[in-house]
């Protein structure tokens, strides 16, 4: 709070997720506390007005500072959200590029000119539109993506003239913190960011709060519906919950594909809202996706996310690899083959492959969140399509296939916020506006749309 560290009214361990033992110590703050710093926040905001050119500048800043903190960030993501290497080095490159990307929105962050002299009547009358900030913008972030998720909430609101409240994953609390102090230590106003840790209580805290005008949130839809009830007529952006598919065509070139999706589906344990958890395959291919998939998932490593040869690491606590463990048993006793996977060891799951799953069993018709994924065969385009649809998700679909109509009529048939054909439903650059439809949220995330979400458009016209 306000650039120094103060002691909570209560603490919490975060764990190891492999070794499963205490790593770091967290703090709870008070009532009281989520009110001062809400407060410092918003005062803070309304006397700063740093420039668009000196917000990009420290961002610009910023994203050179969490470079040079990478190998404190790597470690936190290792242990804390039991990424292996090159997932963590991965969620470190990107975040950097979105704070580049966002420093470039804030050097950006103008409004339009609008003709309405002739409209109006009146001779001469000029009309434009300015962009304003908000004033406090909360960021309620996940595990799973614990820096460029958080990026992706911090950087926009700050390139957009904002004060920040973030309260990030308690299973995730210090890749967080290091943003913070790197935006600190590049001249953004200490007041202006504080990080509250804790979990739902500390969230409903925030919602009590009148001066924070914005809620950006990623998590599950459940959580997302009971913030968005509270948050009244306050403006929010929704990343919730999905059942991710990717489909393949009877014309793919499996060469292509494959690598992607094995990529896309185990890639963080899994842990992924776009992970494929459905593979929706067009029978004339099941079986030769089925042997060649099967072979790859074998030959993953698995294990202690320390490790340089790990791919796939533990999932973020023991009950969680317990619970996907349950799905996996109850699938395979309801009829489902398992193609690949092996015996849970404390929260580590190994890469499973399904088939035979339908949309009765737990893995079929709920999000999995781990390193699972299912074959399921189709036949015509028509049941792929309604098969995505029928789902209460809409966050990315990927389609592989070499016919152009058929890939223009999944961009405008398929009900989710990205179709990326020839690519995974997990394919994401981050420039890209990214969100989802129906329960999987709305609002968008990306530097330039989510400025956009973070300010307002205020009319003037002169005469």
């Amino acid at each position: 709070m306000g650039g120094r560290w103060v002691d909570g009214a209560e603490q919490f361990e975060v764990l190891d997720k492999f070794h499963l033992t205490p790593c770091t110590v967290g703090h709870v703050p008070s009532r009281e506390q989520v009110s001062d710093a809400v407060a410092q926040a918003h005062a803070r905001w309304r006397s700063a007005a740093l420039t668009p050119f000196e917000r990009g500048a420290i961002l610009d800043k910023a994203a050179a500072l969490l470079e040079q903190r990478s190998s404190a960030l790597v470690s936190a993501l290792q242990k804390e959200a039991g990424f292996p290497t090159q997932d963590a080095l991965g969620e470190l490159r990107r975040c950097v590029t979105t704070f580049r990307l966002s420093a470039e929105e804030a050097r950006n962050f103008k409004g339009e000119m609008v003709p309405v002299e002739g409209a109006s009547g009146q001779t001469g009358r000029l009309g434009f539109t300015l962009r304003v900030p908000l004033g406090v913008v909360c960021a309620v972030t996940p595990f799973n993506a614990p820096l460029n998720t958080v990026a992706h909430k911090v950087a926009p609101a700050i390139a957009a003239g904002n004060a920040i409240v973030l309260k990030p994953s308690a299973h995730t609390p210090t890749p967080a913190v290091i943003m913070a102090e790197c935006l600190v230590e590049a001249g953004f106003p200490a007041e202006m960011i504080s990080v509250l840790h804790g979990g739902p209580e500390t969230v409903g805290h925030l919602l009590d709060e009148p001066l924070i005008r914005f809620f950006a949130f990623t998590g599950s839809t459940q959580a997302g519906a009971a913030i968005q009830q509270r948050a009244g007529l306050r403006r929010t952006q929704m990343e919730l919950g999905s059942i991710a598919f990717t489909i393949i065509a009877d014309d793919a070139d499996l060469d292509r594909a494959l690598p992607k999706v094995v990529n896309a589906a185990y890639r963080k344990a899994g842990q992924v809202c776009t992970s494929i958890q459905m593979l929706l395959v067009q029978r004339k291919q099941v079986q030769a996706v089925a042997q060649r998939l099967t072979d790859m998932v074998a030959r993953l490593p698995y294990g202690d996310p320390a490790s340089e040869a790990t791919v796939v690491g533990p999932v973020i606590s023991e009950e969680a690899a317990r619970r996907i463990e349950l799905w996996i048993d109850s699938a395979v006793a309801r009829g489902a083959t398992l193609l690949v996977g092996g015996e849970r060891e404390r929260a580590v799951v190994p890469p499973t492959l399904l088939t035979g799953v339908d949309d009765s069993m737990e893995v079929g018709c709920q999000e999995i969140f781990g390193p699972v994924m299912s074959i399921v065969p189709y036949d015509t385009l028509d049941e792929a399509i309604q098969r995505v649809n029928a789902t209460p998700y809409g966050l990315a679909t990927g389609f592989f296939t070499n016919r152009l109509h058929d890939a223009l009529r999944m961009a405008r048939e398929l009900e989710v916020g990205g179709v990326h054909i020839n690519e995974t439903s997990s394919s994401r650059v981050d420039a890209m506006p990214y969100g989802g439809s129906k329960d999987s949220g709305f609002g968008r995330e990306g530097p330039h749309h989510a400025v956009r979400e973070m300010s307002e458009e205020r009319m003037v016209t002169m005469l």
